[in-house]
Order: structure tokens, then C-alpha cells, then sequence
């Protein structure tokens, strides 16, 4: 097999093309005559993502007053772009429902990309970011190129986890040892493949470096903290055996004050498992 990054994102059938309702999605919010009812539509014709979608909307992590019951109010409520992104991250779940269980459990990675996304979204809100629902996607994903990795080429996992039990080296940078790259690149070219937002793409390749993020430093930043804490709080594993350390530039760079460390750790703990099951459980 060819174990170049390109060919793994582009040699895997269940990976190769983008989700299928995300890409009806983003074809009608590209027409200048797209309606809530036209995005509200597509979504419906998959009863399975419909349900999951309304359970999210009425989870307390949204939090809204009274319960929404069909598909068109939670596109009217969270808002188009956000719902696309909500869809785009359950849509990735689905494709990866199976996995080598000797590779990794996939409960405990979801849990982790849950985790993760769940302290983005909260982060982003303590830094007062617009559409943190975008953050919270972000975090879902940052460690997709791991499955893929996992997924195209089990034999070379397995080498990537002696090296780290011999060396107790990071994931990451056992993988760049092994393959000579690591699952944020393989992720990051699966982003571009897709032709999704060049933020995402940057998120996802630099969000264990995210001082070298370019044009979306800041939100790189707040995933790469985001990772940290889901890790800290040992909120399932991607594969992981040990908590990254912060980068101490990055933190300074968001400016937060130590003080509200309690209470995010507060709200992640609190809306992790119950996002994890609104997103998993089938309907």
C-alpha cells in the first residue's frame, strides 16, 4: 500500500467524498433563492440525522426555553451555517462507525472529540467569538486524520504505538517518527479534499503547533487548548496515552484570566456526556 498522506485521504472509499447531505446543504445555501424551508427539506429526507438533529437543539447544551419539535424551527432557532456544521460533524461519525478495536475504542474517541469540542465551544464563548458552534465542529474533528491513519493502515498503528511505549513520546509525534507526518496533516488534507472552510483546515493541521497558524491563529488556539483539557480531564482517548503539554505562548496570546478555569472545567464535565449521547445514540 502507498503511505503517502495523499493516498491515504484519497484511497479510502468510506472518506473520499464528502457527506452527502452536507454537500446538498452547502449546494442550496450556495443559491441566492435558498430558503430555511429549502435547507429544512434536505435535512428531513434523512429521518436519521432529523432526529438526531432535534435532540441536540432541545439538549441543555443549547439550552433554549421550550422544546423544539420540528426540523424548520431548530434551522429558524441555531441558525443555517450552524446547523450545516452540527450535520457535517454527526455526518463524519457515521462514516466512521468501525474501526480495528485494537487500535483504539471508538466510545472513547468519540468521547474525546466530544470533550474537546464541548471546552472549544465554551472557550470561544469566554473569549466572545460569533458562531461558537463553529468551535465546538472544530473540536469534533481535530483528530479525524487519526481514524483515517488507523482505519488505511493498521500495521504501521501498531508500530506508532511501540515507538511510543518505548520512547514515551506524544501520539503525534510518534506518528511524524514512524510515517513521517501526523494526523493533523492527514486531517487538514481531508478538510482541503472536501473544499471546506480554509479555518478548519488550519484548525485541524496546526492545533498542536498553533503558533504557526496564519490566518486563524486564535482559533486554532482555542482548540489546541480545548485538546488539552479534554485530555487533563480524561475524557475518553484518541489514542493518546499522555496530556500534551500547553503552549504557554498560545495561552498568553488568548489573554484569560486563570480565574475561569473552574467554571469551564465545570460546564465540560457537565455537557460532555450529555452531548456525547445526543450525538451517538442512534434513533
Amino acid at each position: 500500500m502507498d503511505n503517502s498522506l495523499a493516498a491515504l485521504v484519497i484511497g479510502s472509499e468510506r472518506i473520499s467524498t464528502i457527506p452527502l447531505v452536507y454537500s446538498k446543504l452547502m449546494e442550496a445555501m450556495g443559491h441566492h433563492r435558498s430558503s430555511v424551508g429549502d435547507v429544512s427539506s434536505i435535512i428531513s429526507q434523512d429521518a436519521g440525522l432529523s432526529a438526531r438533529l432535534l435532540r441536540i437543539v432541545n439538549s441543555a447544551f443549547f439550552g433554549f426555553p421550550r422544546k423544539i419539535d420540528t426540523v424548520s424551527r431548530a434551522v429558524q432557532m441555531v441558525g443555517i451555517e450552524q446547523v450545516r456544521d452540527l450535520l457535517l460533524a454527526t455526518s463524519v461519525m457515521d462514516s466512521f462507525e468501525t474501526v480495528p478495536d485494537n487500535l483504539v475504542s471508538m466510545e472513547s474517541f468519540w468521547m474525546h472529540s466530544v470533550g474537546c469540542g464541548v471546552a472549544a465551544r465554551a472557550i470561544a464563548s469566554c473569549c466572545k467569538e460569533p458562531n461558537i458552534e463553529r468551535f465546538f465542529v472544530a473540536g469534533i474533528l481535530h483528530d479525524i486524520g487519526r481514524l483515517i491513519i488507523f482505519d488505511r493502515l493498521p500495521e504501521k498503528t501498531m508500530d506508532i504505538m511501540n515507538y511510543m511505549e518505548r520512547t514515551g513520546e506524544l501520539m503525534y509525534r510518534a506518528e511524524r517518527a514512524i510515517l513521517g507526518f501526523d494526523h493533523a496533516a492527514v486531517g487538514s488534507a481531508l478538510i482541503n479534499s472536501w473544499r471546506l472552510p480554509p479555518s478548519l483546515e488550519e484548525i485541524i493541521a496546526d492545533h498542536h503547533k498553533p503558533t504557526v497558524a496564519n490566518l486563524y491563529r486564535k482559533d486554532t488556539t482555542i482548540v489546541h487548548f480545548a485538546d488539552v483539557i479534554a485530555h487533563a480531564m480524561k475524557l475518553g482517548s484518541s489514542g493518546e496515552r499522555y496530556v500534551p503539554n500547553i503552549n504557554e505562548d498560545a495561552w498568553k496570546y488568548l489573554d484569560l484570566s486563570l480565574d475561569i478555569l473552574p467554571q469551564l472545567f465545570d460546564v465540560v464535565d457537565r455537557q460532555t456526556n450529555e452531548v456525547y449521547d445526543k450525538f451517538l445514540l442512534n434513533p
